[in-house]
């Protein structure tokens, strides 16, 4: 059984990373979660750990799960490091024992800290999980999305990833790519068929785009947008739906509560205010 621990503390979406101490033994300066001895699976000795090395009340911290140990390398010895996913109620930190200093970051930045304990990304994937772009034909979204989902329902070759891909999301705006949910990069590549001398390459999707991708550049994709946002009064646009499908006006009204849009048709030969909803309407000339 492990004897040593590697606490990754999460608030809101982000992930604390500690840096180590210039005098430290082991990998002075590096970046890492919260190192501690002890047994893993002791959660009150894990606790005092993270409380002694963050300065964090106890009563503000949540275990929510650990993973197997990883023998990794310190120095001429090799280690069993069990990593553990704790919440925090906050995000105000006091580096102690062997950190100088710390960070929170997003966890698809964990692989820009270009000096790190050994395996810090990998045991972050071993209890939570990266999100992953997928590139895929356009129009097809929808379609691979639901493949994805159909090969993990399945059995086979791919029974062994099952518990490592966690979601899929296409949302309906978005064309050319879609989201994996997953907690290493290569059970993706596994997924869709690109590794493996056996693998079935997943049609129309083309491939995984390099590394984790940060949170704070997948978030506005997934909130949903107002159907007004972009249409400004003065702007031109082309109903695309309705009995005036196809006819251009001004924009007079802008009405985001009820998400429509007052216009003017330019081909009438008197001024009527037409009020549509605004997913019918396309913005063809927008305000200078």
């Amino acid at each position: 059984m492990s004897d040593t621990f590697t606490v990754y503390l999460r608030n809101d979406e982000q992930i604390l990373l500690m840096q180590r101490a210039d005098e430290v033994a082991d990998f002075a300066g590096a970046w890492d979660g919260i190192y501690g001895i002890g047994d893993p699976t002791d959660i009150d000795v894990v606790i005092a750990r993270i409380t002694e090395s963050t300065g964090i009340p106890a009563d503000q911290l949540e275990y929510v799960r650990s993973g197997d140990a990883r023998g990794l390398a310190f120095g001429n010895r090799l280690n069993d490091v069990t990593p553990l996913l704790f919440l925090s109620g906050t995000n105000e930190v006091t580096p102690k024992t062997l950190y100088k200093g710390f960070e929170w970051v997003d966890p698809g930045t964990i692989r820009q800290k270009e000096y790190a304990t050994p395996k810090l990304r990998e045991m972050y994937g071993d209890v939570a999980s990266f999100l992953y772009i997928l590139k895929t034909s356009i129009g097809q979204e929808q379609n691979v999305a639901r493949e994805i989902q159909a090969r993990l329902s399945g059995s086979g070759s791919l029974e062994d990833i099952q518990g490592e891909i966690f979601g899929v999301l296409s949302p309906n705006f978005m064309r050319g790519y879609i989201f994996v949910e997953a907690s290493a990069l290569h059970h993706v590549e596994k997924l869709i068929g690109r590794v493996g001398v056996a693998a079935t390459p997943m049609k129309n999707c083309r491939k995984v785009l390099d590394g984790e991708s940060p949170l704070e550049d997948v978030l506005p994709y997934l909130e949903p947008k107002a159907a007004t946002a972009g249409i400004e009064e003065g702007c031109i646009i082309e109903i695309s739906g309705g009995a005036f499908k196809g006819q251009s006006a001004r924009v007079v009204r802008v009405t985001e509560s009820k998400e429509e849009v007052t216009v003017e048709l330019f081909e009438a030969l008197v001024p009527v205010a037409l009020t549509v909803r605004a997913d019918q309407v396309r913005v063809t000339q927008r305000v200078e």
